[in-house]
């Protein structure tokens, strides 16, 4: 069934990929998933299955943004394909539990988030070619590590992070629902307009408040996207790597367990209880792919409430509901000590309904809440703009 037992000879790649998978505690998971979908006759997994394994299912799809270009769903039906073109090596009869394994640590194992973030970055190319939409990134060999050189235009970049959002959102539902669900795309023109920023020289004729991305004639260097994601974004390539091991783990899990699980979900996928908030799903989502600790799995809830959780559940204070003033705001977060997520928006022009009015939203995320003191006191947090452009700003130290 793919696992290696005291009474069989076992061989040194075998035994190079079992190791490699162990270290990231997925090999009992990968040999329930080999035996679920491999072929007891030929021992393998026949190539369509594993494709299959990737797939997205879902009903309707329904954007924020004004403008979704026509191939964004179709990059949905490649994705699986590319997924395992990529990363696992079929020999006749299909796919062979060593080539199983290695190419899930080649998608999950251990490595430098560059090396994460790089294979993701592959995926995306792959299945832009098989949609007939070929991006301009090029790679230097089949290296996990290997130089990434070309560029994206803004538009191919807002797909790429939605590719990411929709593998997120695959990753959570399916937990708890085997069936489709609406999938809704956030507004994440602050993300890509965070990019244009960073790896381009726009200068002050950008209009960040009033910008249509899909129409600027700018190149973003593959090398400066790299960067800017590491440093703005570090968790982005997580999406991919969290992504392939649920898929995996769900062949692994019995239809009952799937149930149960599944039984107790309303609409995981409704992204509209907060859109009317500060905290949207897509600044949640932006904000999550910044820390590097659980919290950002506590902001996702905002994204994919269930069992009628959602923002309303750990919200403290909100001054449109319990009243503006210092005295207000102090007397609902006073004795709350757990992580807290702080949005401030303001406004300049005449009026909030001006045309010339432009808003801008901050934020601070910090690790335990305030407390009345006389001394500094706590741990260290990060700093955000939201709208209209992202960054994060993690302490220095200094």
């Amino acid at each position: 069934m793919g696992a290696s037992s005291s009474t069989q000879q076992v061989s040194t790649e075998q035994r190079e990929a079992e190791t490699l998978a162990a270290s990231t505690g997925a090999l009992p998971m990968l040999q329930k998933s080999f035996s679920r979908l491999s072929n007891p006759e030929t021992k393998a997994i026949p190539l369509t299955s594993l494709q299959e394994c990737f797939c997205i299912a879902f009903n309707n799809a329904k954007c924020e943004a004004p403008y979704v270009p026509d191939y964004v769903l179709q990059l949905l039906d490649q994705l699986g394909p590319s997924i395992v073109d990529l990363f696992f090596v079929a020999e006749k009869g299909g796919i062979s539990w060593v080539e199983f394994v290695r190419g899930y640590t080649k998608c999950c194992g251990r490595m430098s988030a560059a090396m994460s973030l790089g294979a993701l970055l592959r995926v995306f190319s792959v299945t832009t070619v098989k949609v007939g939409m070929p991006s301009k990134l090029q790679f230097e060999s089949d290296d996990a590590d290997c130089k990434i050189s070309g560029s994206l235009q803004p538009n191919e970049l807002l797909v790429l992070l939605w590719m990411c959002w929709i593998m997120t959102w695959s990753s959570r539902i399916s937990k708890f629902s085997n069936g489709k669900l609406n999938l809704d795309l956030p507004d994440i023109n602050n993300l890509v307009l965070s990019a244009i920023v960073s790896c381009t020289e726009v200068g002050s004729d950008l209009n960040v408040w009033d910008c249509d991305i899909t129409r600027l004639e700018v190149q973003l260097p593959a090398g400066k996207i790299h960067t800017w994601a590491l440093n703005t974004v570090p968790n982005l390539a997580d999406c991919f790597v969290h992504f392939v091991h649920v898929k995996l783990q769900n062949t692994a899990t019995s239809e009952s367990e799937m149930e149960a699980s599944s039984s107790s979900v309303s609409d995981v996928s409704s992204a509209k209880s907060c859109d009317a908030h500060l905290l949207t799903c897509g600044r949640a989502w932006a904000i999550s792919l910044s820390p590097r600790s659980t919290i950002g799995q506590e902001i996702l809830r905002v994204c994919f409430p269930r069992d009628g959780e959602g923002s309303e559940e750990s919200l403290l204070y909100r001054s449109s509901l319990h009243g503006k003033g210092l005295n207000r705001f102090w007397s609902n977060i006073e004795g709350y000590h757990g992580p807290m997520l702080m949005l401030i928006s303001a406004s300049s022009g005449n009026s909030e309904g001006s045309t010339n009015s432009r808003r801008w939203i901050i934020g601070a995320l910090t690790q335990q809440g305030f407390e009345n003191k006389d001394m500094f006191y706590g741990n260290s947090g990060n700093l955000y703009a939201i709208s209209p452009v992202f960054h994060s700003f993690s302490p220095s130290g200094k």
